[in-house]
């Protein structure tokens, strides 16, 4: 069994499957947002406000249509450090339910405890959270952004990379700099767009 990751940021999940899923991972904490309860919960509102603003959190919320609705409106009152994590978009249902999600994607608690901590490896120790340097200028060079169509290739290129669909730009390029290497980046989108 694979050692449990200290990380710099406690993460913050949906709800208690997915915390003991993400536990299996790492020692650090973990806290749960009870899904939309969150945002009737004034004790824990104040609590992700303290952590984000004095040592910083990890979202890491399912990349369904919910799970992004949450991770925005908790970046709506949330302000400080906040690094997102996204699970690989992958089509299926977690075993302790009947049907899958309604976007027919595998949720946090879906994901085994390894691959988890893979995703989550970039947040532990002493190491740099970026491994990329793409910036927004690049993005817009690459019709990725501000251009007509650019939200269509951007999903395309989301796609062949493993990210969520429907990114903003700013999404899309926070996690692009933070979970995928330049060289992947920059391959992927030759194959996505067939560029010599």
């Amino acid at each position: 069994m694979e050692e449990k990751l200290e990380l710099k940021y406690p993460v913050v999940v949906e709800g208690k499957y997915d915390k003991a899923r993400v536990c299996e991972a790492v020692s650090s904490p973990v806290i749960t947002l009870d899904g939309f309860g969150v945002f009737r919960n004034e004790e824990k509102k104040a609590l992700l406000k303290r952590l984000c603003r004095e040592k910083g959190i990890i979202i890491l919320t399912d990349s369904d249509r919910a799970g992004n609705f949450i991770r925005s409106r908790l970046k709506d009152f949330l302000k400080g450090e906040i690094y997102n994590v996204y699970t690989p978009c992958v089509k299926g249902r977690e075993r302790r339910k009947e049907r899958p999600s309604a976007d027919g994607l595998l949720g946090v608690e879906g994901f085994s405890g390894s691959d988890l901590r893979e995703l989550l490896l970039p947040f532990a120790g002493e190491g740099g959270l970026k491994v990329s340097h793409i910036t927004k200028a690049e993005l817009y060079g690459l019709g990725l952004s501000g251009g007509t169509g650019s939200a269509k290739k951007r999903e395309m290129l989301a796609s062949e990379l493993g990210l969520p669909a429907g990114l903003t730009a700013d999404a899309f390029l926070e996690a692009v700099n933070t979970f995928i290497h330049e060289k992947e980046f920059y391959n992927a989108y030759k194959r996505c767009f067939n560029v010599g």
